[in-house]
């Protein structure tokens, strides 16, 4: 929520970005939007202070980078209730300490050999080739509200560990996440300048972006918000790092091992309230296990308990806002005009129209003439639907815009890798989800956008390769 400059009695009352709690609608928190003066600022100083940073030996940028980790980690108790406030995630799963480690600790102990310089594969007596990748300069992080840690820190800790300067705008609805990241980079000793969190609205952002001074954009969010930046920063020749939509499927063959998979894929269906951007949003199951698989899956999801996420028992807290409630029920109704099966039917208190608070739901009975088959749902809710053969079900499963990941469900790798080959998707799991694996590069393909992160070759969407032929003079 926002709330634009004005005047009254000659005064100007600045703008502010107002935080709505999901939980009980109050105003959580309400920041001033910087000044275009103060994002001009930002900059520059973000430009002076990285050509000093790009000359630290990355052992130094290491330890100061180490040394925020642990001060961000050493929040987590106010963390924890903060996130609930803001987006409605249960203070029983403990925040996102320990994914934000993990990656974080991960990039900054494989940046050295990632960043080593490259000698050229065919060497030649009196030269000297090489590739080197330089930083690339002044990277802006637009980081969504769903995984409000994890998203920024994918790309922010290998961003600096580069040699970036990292600028930060976080999503409304998680306004104090990036006061958190900015108190911890203080606390650590970074450089000032070097990264800087700033509240701004979407006309100076997309201003900012257009300015020809940021060198490199990772965004996190919708495939319009994707559109939105490549005009924006049409012409500059800046590089970007998109991840949009998702509409992540997940096969069980039948010989899944089926308490394991139900148990999986209830999980990676409704954790944080279906909104993940890897979260499984439909689900296809061999004709041989179906009926078993969706009385296990159907028995497991009605044990949730929707609620105030600041009470301990909850297991699912309120979307993060009403409207996005309103897509699932919209989704919903639709579904069951067209002849889906209501398997929950739910009843939770506040759950209407309006509301944020949706209970968890499984349809059966379902095609993809249904946009709960085909649009992204990013909620509480997913359709199941029986499939005669591995063609049937990677048909369907291709049938989407979208390709971030697929799961396949089975005890045959060979039989997984080689359906994997298939599947139009930037990651493909077998008897897992949901997960993002460090080592591992995270992509999408089609409309869930382009660009890399994490892994060695998250390093190379933050770098620039720069080439050196030295030759000996005879």
């Amino acid at each position: 929520m926002k709330t634009r400059q004005s005047e009254l009695n000659g005064v100007i009352l600045l703008e502010t970005v107002k935080l709505k709690s999901p939980i009980d609608g109050s105003i959580y928190a309400e920041r001033p939007v910087a000044s275009d003066a103060e994002v001009s600022a930002a900059v520059e100083r973000a430009k002076a202070a990285q050509t000093e940073w790009a000359k630290t030996p990355i052992p130094e940028r290491a330890r100061i980078v180490l040394a925020a980790l642990e001060a961000l980690v050493g929040m987590n108790d106010d963390i924890v209730p903060e996130l609930a406030w803001q987006m409605g995630r249960p203070v029983r799963y403990g925040g996102e300490k320990g994914g934000v480690e993990e990656r974080a600790r991960y990039m900054i102990e494989i940046a050295e050999q990632a960043l080593r310089p490259m000698p050229a594969s065919n060497p030649k007596e009196g030269f000297r080739r090489y590739v080197r990748r330089d930083p690339r300069g002044v990277v802006l992080v637009i980081a969504p509200w769903n995984y409000p840690y994890l998203t920024a820190v994918n790309t922010i800790v290998p961003g600096l560990m580069a040699g970036n300067a990292v600028l930060l705008k976080h999503a409304a609805q998680t306004l104090l996440v990036g006061e958190r990241f900015q108190a911890a980079f203080d606390k650590a000793g970074l450089p000032r300048g070097l990264f800087r969190n700033l509240v701004m609205n979407h006309q100076q952002t997309e201003k900012l972006l257009g300015s020809g001074r940021i060198d490199h954009c990772n965004f996190t969010g919708s495939v319009g918000g994707g559109r939105a930046i490549e005009k924006a920063a049409a012409g500059t020749f800046m590089s970007l790092g998109l991840e949009l939509g998702g509409k992540d499927p997940a096969y069980v063959l039948p010989d899944a091992k089926l308490d394991h998979a139900v148990a999986n894929l209830v999980d990676g269906t409704f954790y944080n309230s279906g909104q993940c951007c890897c979260g499984i949003e439909r689900i296809y199951v061999h004709e041989k296990v179906y009926d078993e698989f969706v009385e296990g899956f159907v028995d497991l999801a009605k044990q949730y308990v929707v609620g105030n996420p600041l009470d301990a028992e909850t297991t699912m807290g309120p979307m993060a806002h009403s409207r996005f409630a309103d897509l699932v029920r919209e989704q919903k109704a639709e579904a069951l005009r067209k002849g889906a099966r209501l398997h929950i039917g739910m009843k939770v208190e506040g759950d209407a129209p309006g509301s944020p608070y949706l209970a968890p739901e499984v349809l059966t009975n379902v095609d993809h003439q249904m946009s709960v088959m085909r649009e992204e749902s990013f909620g509480p809710i997913v359709g199941i639907m029986k499939v005669r053969d591995d063609d049937e079900a990677v048909t369907l499963m291709n049938d989407s815009p979208y390709g971030l990941t697929a799961s396949l469900w089975t005890r045959d790798v060979d039989r997984a890798a080689a359906l994997g080959d298939q599947i139009e998707t930037g990651t493909v799991f077998m008897n897992r989800c949901d997960y993002l694996d460090p080592a591992l590069v995270w992509t999408g393909v089609k409309e869930t956008g382009k660009g890399a992160s994490l892994s060695p070759l998250g390093y190379e969407s933050l770098t620039r390769p720069k080439s050196y032929h030295l030759r000996k003079a005879i």
